[in-house]
């Protein structure tokens, strides 16, 4: 059936479904959502279950959308004229491609109103859509950046939004039933995640990242099954850390012009971590693989999808997301792939334990043939302490290093373990466990902060609660002091005893340096790790006990500072965990294919889980595809 064969088909479904006097003008595949185009859309407003009826019904996202948008001067006034002034209303931000209006205020329940009443008085004044977020505590610059360039390109992410919409819904054609997945990277390795998932209609790219240790860091791309990159139908991107998003803008300098699928964090954290990359790899003299208009290009190829939200990506393939309890935004990625064909997830990172930041990683699924599951730590032994052992650890650390004069280097990743170590250390001062003390935030810290006070919905509900009920926000700490200038850094070097989170996580490039080259040789000093060291990488070496790493081509360190490394603050499932996580899984799959992790710890982890219970396992390598049916 032809496309517009389809939409004629779809209107006239509407129209059956409608109550008489609304008028449905045209509908439009709009990138995974079916758009109806309206000249009442007030009348939609006071259906409150119109729109939920139809999306049931008709087994798609539904949007509904004025055929003429009211002026966003214009909607600003009717909107202030509508809403209470104590609502505290401090920026509306018109999104054209989905006719949504963003409104962020201090309390959002006075926007929605009492059962949404104010929400459908302001449809009904403006057309336009809208949705309500609490203003963020902290103001993140790439958020606006993102939210200012996608409202200037409006009129190309439309036609490109109705372009993907056509491909998605197209015919499916081919007889034939099968589902494979091919390996590019991240198997017995960590890093460079890259996976593609191929049907007989479509093709899809899960992931396309960087290894850390800077060695082959590029995933398989130039192999025949991915080539040519214009017919991938969709890349699915779990999180925003470099190993798993670093590359994808490479993807647009190669000719793909396809959407790019992630949480909505995951977008704009991809975005800043992109643009630093591109600052580091720079200033270290590698060769730069793309440019920051490749990074625009992959903005303006973005859809965003919240968790549980099931969305058609392809002809035969629906995405839903799930929590993964790793960083902020981070999602298993879930396909459901045919009329109940097969259904196959990939964990991306994952936590299966309830951290100070996320809710424990979804292991319930309504159907799951096939798991492909990270093992970072999946070896036998590698069982880390509990979050509270660890905490205790730190404090004792911070405690000993400050009382002789010294100072606290923390590398982390920027996203994720940087904001849990805050919130530890900001607890620790409050119950007087540690000394009250200066905490330097270097690199991108403090900006990916902002950004977790952006999305508050995809924080667990007692930190929510902390923050918007009891009117305590730990990220706000008088403590926390952002290093923004190379000025401040030196002083911080030069200072008095203190605490300094500062990126990269593994030691490769970053602020961390300059902290290192300056503090090393300071045996009162100590470099604390709090997280996965990759094999190659300057951190593992200092870990594994090298005195003195090169910083350079011609320059070296000396270390004399106290290395101490303090497990149980990862965002990565531990053994014990990875071995939970299938122990509760429902439904139990039928594959399971152990990837991210050393050799060792993945082919341990898959005969373990195979001992157990009974299911098939694999620890793929590179390159190797796998039929599932």
């Amino acid at each position: 059936m032809l496309i517009e064969e389809r939409l004629k088909e779809l209107k006239d479904k509407i129209n059956d479904k409608i109550p008489s006097g609304i008028t449905v003008s045209d509908v439009e595949f709009e990138g995974p959502e079916l758009v109806i185009y309206t000249d009442d859309p007030k009348r939609f407003a006071d259906e409150a279950d119109l729109i939920k009826i139809l999306a049931r019904d008709l087994r798609k996202r539904i949007v509904i959308r004025p055929n003429v948008l009211e002026d966003p001067e214009k909607a600003v006034n009717d909107i202030r004229s509508v809403v209470a002034e104590n609502a505290g209303i401090t920026d509306i931000f018109f999104d054209p491609d989905t006719g949504e209006v963003l409104i962020e205020a201090e309390k959002p329940g006075v926007v929605i109103g009492k059962n949404g009443t104010t929400l459908r008085e302001i449809t009904k004044h403006i057309g336009w859509t809208p949705k309500v977020v609490r203003t963020p505590p902290i103001e993140s610059g790439t958020v606006k950046q993102i939210r200012q360039y996608l409202r200037s390109v409006n009129e190309e992410r439309k036609t490109f939004l109705r372009t993907i919409g056509r491909r998605i819904h197209r015919d499916v054609i081919s007889k034939d039933q099968w589902v494979r997945v091919t390996m590019l990277g991240c198997c017995r390795e960590v890093g460079r995640a890259a996976f593609l998932l191929s049907t007989p209609e479509s093709r899809v790219l899960i992931d396309c990242g960087e290894k850390p240790d800077n060695t082959n860091s590029t995933p398989y791309l130039y192999v025949p099954e991915i080539h040519p990159l214009t017919q991938l139908d969709a890349v699915v991107l779990t999180h925003a850390h470099l190993d798993h998003c670093a590359l994808v803008p490479l993807l647009y300098k190669y000719g793909y012009d396809g959407p790019v699928y992630s949480t909505p964090p995951t977008r704009d954290l991809s975005a800043m971590l992109q643009l630093d990359y591109l600052d580091v790899v720079s200033k270290e003299d590698r060769k730069i693989p793309y440019s920051s208009n490749e990074v625009k290009n992959y903005i303006r190829h973005s859809i965003t999808l919240n968790y549980g939200s099931v969305t058609d990506i392809a002809p035969d393939i629906k995405l839903t997301f799930h929590n993964a309890g790793h960083i902020l935004g981070s999602a298993i990625a879930h396909f459901h792939i045919g009329d109940g064909l097969y259904n196959i997830a990939f964990t991306g990172d994952f936590n299966y334990s309830r951290s100070r930041l996320f809710n424990p990683a979804t292991n319930n699924f309504p159907r799951l043939e096939a798991l492909f599951m990270e093992s970072t730590y999946g070896g036998s032994n590698d069982v880390q302490p509990a979050r509270g052992d660890a905490e205790e650890k730190l404090y004792e650390t911070v405690q000993n290093v400050v009382s002789r004069g010294g100072k606290v280097i923390i590398p982390a990743f920027a996203v994720g373990r940087s904001q849990e170590v805050m919130l530890a250390l900001e607890e620790g001062m409050r119950r007087e466990k540690i000394p009250r003390m200066k905490i330097y935030l270097d690199g991108m810290i403090r900006e990916a902060t902002a950004i977790h006070t952006t999305y508050p919905e995809y924080l667990n509900s007692d930190l929510r609660n902390q923050i918007f009920k009891e009117g305590l926000n730990p990220f706000l700490a008088e403590c926390f002091v952002p290093v923004d200038s190379s000025d401040l850094r030196g002083r911080v070097i030069a200072g008095d005893p203190c605490v300094i989170i500062t990126t990269s996580g593994m030691l490769n490039g970053g602020p961390v340096m300059e902290y290192l080259s300056n503090l090393a040789a300071d045996e009162r000093n100590a470099l604390v790790f709090v997280g996965y060291q990759a094999d190659g990488t300057l951190g593992r070496r200092i870990q594994k006990g090298w005195r003195e790493v090169p910083l350079g081509r011609r320059e070296s360190i000396v270390i004399n500072l106290e290395i101490v490394t303090i497990d149980g603050f990862s965002g990565h499932s531990d053994r014990r965990q990875l071995m939970n996580y299938v122990s509760h899984m429902q439904p139990k799959p039928e594959k399971i294919f152990t990837i991210h992790g050393d050799e060792n710890n993945t082919i341990d982890l898959a005969s373990s889980i195979y001992k157990r219970h009974h299911i098939e396992t694999h620890s793929p390598l590179n390159l190797e595809t796998y039929r599932m049916i």
